[in-house]
């Protein structure tokens, strides 16, 4: 019993044709009947009741229809699983990112990927948020971690956690109370320096202002933190940027506090609804499900 044998039993039976069957296999109507005749044989009993005008399945070809069709799908999932294979062999996986992912578990993520799939070659690329949702949606990233909010994934994407965050007031240590948390509605009294309108961060924030019938009207709009925090420290004005920020670590002359009512965020990793993830990107988002400490948000994962 062949594999091509049982595709073209399933094609007669789903077609309930021999002549359709034989277009939608790409063969010559003949060479079906003799093979489901070789079939027949085989098995011992007939498969098809074959009238003038239709064939219909006899209780033997009913019996055997799961069968096939069971056969077929698992030497589809054979191959596709071996085309991954190959891929994974050979592949490319170009991912986006946004600053500061030096204190999240991505580094480590990719230091495993690439110990089991060395012969992957990993593009990253970085830009603002707006970009690289851009790029993941029309197919040139295949993921991207950018900035987010609580609410639910961006359209036309699939999104998963990877940190938690919140936004922080940097501040000269020239201004008032410097190391107390800054009221959101102290700080429109003050200079902002903050991102600009095409990063995640900047509705974030703006959001967060609006919601407690404050304006916000940043005095400087600058997407690099390590010159925010140089401008802080030159006392022009105070900074709310990422907690999570590896720049905040070395940050001198300068006060870090946090914001009342707190402002939290996240970092995700997005990637498109369709078409399904591509065989390296797949590897990627099981690697870290297989790692995870903490079950997927279920808002954000398929």
């Amino acid at each position: 019993m062949e594999l091509r044998t049982l595709e073209y039993f399933v094609a007669v039976a789903e077609e309930g044709s021999f002549t359709k069957a034989a277009a939608r296999c790409h063969v010559v109507q003949p060479a079906i009947s003799q093979q489901i005749q070789n079939l027949e044989r085989e098995l011992g009993e007939p498969l098809f009741e074959r009238r003038p005008r239709e064939v219909t399945l006899t209780p033997g070809g009913i019996a055997l229809l799961p069968h096939a069709r069971a056969c077929l799908e698992a030497a589809a999932a054979a191959t596709r699983a071996f085309v991954e294979r190959s891929q994974l062999l050979g592949g490319s996986l170009a991912l986006g990112t946004v600053s500061g992912l030096q204190g999240t578990r991505f580094p480590a993520l990719l230091g495993e990927y690439h110990r089991r799939y060395p012969e992957v070659t990993i593009e990253i690329v970085y830009a603002s948020t707006s970009a690289l949702l851009g790029r993941v949606r029309d197919g040139s990233l295949d993921a991207a971690v950018i900035a987010g909010g609580l609410d639910a994934p961006p359209d036309g994407v699939r999104a998963r956690t990877l940190l938690h965050d919140s936004i922080v007031a940097v501040r000269p240590l020239s201004a008032p109370g410097p190391d107390r948390p800054l009221r959101l509605e102290d700080a429109v009294r003050e200079p902002l320096i903050t991102f600009g309108p095409e990063s995640g961060i900047h509705p974030i924030i703006r959001d967060a202002f609006a919601a407690h019938g404050l304006p916000f009207r940043p005095a400087h709009l600058i997407d690099q933190i390590p010159f925010q925090i140089a401008l802080v420290a030159e006392g022009v004005g105070t900074a709310l940027i990422p907690r999570s920020s590896p720049a905040l670590s070395g940050a001198q002359d300068v006060a870090v506090v946090p914001l009342e009512p707190a402002v939290r965020l996240r970092k995700i990793c997005v990637w498109r609804k369709n078409p399904p993830p591509n065989a390296p990107l797949k590897a990627l988002l099981d690697l870290w499900s297989e790692h995870a400490d903490t079950p997927p948000d279920p808002a954000t994962t398929p």
